[in-house]
């Protein structure tokens, strides 16, 4: 699980590296500064997660286990809703989306707490 959380987390680094550069030069004459914020939001939050592979990469060779390896795949989903759903969002302007996002949201904070058990339990 470390290699394939490892790989998953360079892939959404590197595309979040993309993605904001897109939107500093792709939309910024294209979307008004609200949905541009939020266009960065998505971005922030992926960057920050795809770090979090990184350390669950890690996590998974010093403290295998469910909890940990629940939290690479809490991650890797709270990516796709919450960065996803605010890139999707800021382009089309569907404001629906925003119901979805916090759905992202708690998967990514399920897991950080699947993290923290699993570094608990495996201390």
């Amino acid at each position: 699980m470390d290699k394939l959380f490892f790989s998953i987390g360079a892939l959404f680094a590197f595309i979040g590296v993309g993605a904001g550069a897109f939107g500093a030069h792709g939309l910024r004459n294209r979307l008004g500064a609200d949905m541009l914020a939020v266009f960065e939001t998505g971005v922030r939050y992926q960057m920050y997660h795809a770090l979090a592979l990184l350390a669950v990469a890690w996590a998974c060779t010093r403290w295998p286990g469910a909890a940990t390896t629940a939290a690479g795949w809490l991650f890797i989903a709270g990516i796709l809703v919450f960065s996803g759903s605010l890139y999707i969002l800021s382009i089309s302007g569907m404001r629906w989306l925003g119901a979805v996002t916090p759905l992202g949201g708690l998967a990514l904070l399920a897991g950080w707490i699947c993290l923290l058990w699993g570094a608990w339990k495996g201390a």
